[in-house]
């Protein structure tokens, strides 16, 4: 039976087959039963490699942090996840750099902590109660990686077109809204304007077909 680790653009956690192409970590989300009893334990919520020279994992192992999965990288950005600085350090760097870049008004500076930015995410991530955050804007505002809600599906905004997410890769594209169209937005506005700023996620192959 698949256990209850793969992740939605809503940053949901979901029991599929599916394994998808990333590894996440939100810290230890699941019991001695192997149920995930916790949505997350920290605001450091990364995307990891899904191998790494010398390091094995049983997925759910007691007493450490519970192994989730994502499609894409898309995915896992839409979801609130930002590369580790372990395991994927280049692309850590690539994404801070332009992160502070695009964000410069939100008054963190050109290089701060980690934790600074993995603040802002998990408030741009969560709304109050626990769910997931979305925010509107127009459709022509929103750079290629976003992820947007319509009619209740995630769609992926790529190559010009708007893509219906599935945990196995995307659907054919939808007709596209005029660009004056309001949307709901899952993917965190920083990571939005970190977009827009030109850093591309890692897309599905579904997506390019």
């Amino acid at each position: 039976m698949p256990l209850q680790n793969r992740v939605t653009p809503f940053g949901q956690l979901e029991a599929v087959a599916a394994r998808g192409e990333w590894l996440g970590n939100r810290g230890i989300l699941h019991d001695a039963d192997r149920r995930i009893v916790a949505a997350w334990r920290t605001r450091a919520w990364i995307t990891c490699r899904l191998h790494y020279p010398g390091v094995r994992r049983q997925v759910f192992s007691p007493h450490t942090w519970s192994e989730l999965f994502f499609l894409d990288e898309a995915t896992a950005f839409a979801a609130g996840h930002r590369p580790c600085a372990y395991c994927r350090r280049q692309r850590y760097r690539e994404f801070k750099q332009a992160w502070c870049a695009a964000n410069a008004g939100l008054g963190l500076g050109a290089d701060p902590p980690v934790g600074e930015i993995d603040a802002r995410l998990h408030a741009e991530r969560v709304a109050p109660g626990g769910g997931k955050r979305v925010w509107r804007t127009r459709l022509g505002n929103l750079p290629p990686g976003t992820f947007i809600v319509l009619d209740g599906v995630p769609c992926l905004l790529w190559r010009g077109g708007v893509f219906p997410w599935a945990h196995a890769g995307y659907a054919p594209p939808r007709p596209v809204a005029t660009a004056n169209a309001q949307v709901d937005v899952l993917t965190p506005a920083s990571i939005v304007a970190t977009f827009r700023a030109g850093l591309r996620p890692q897309i599905h192959l579904s997506a390019w077909n």
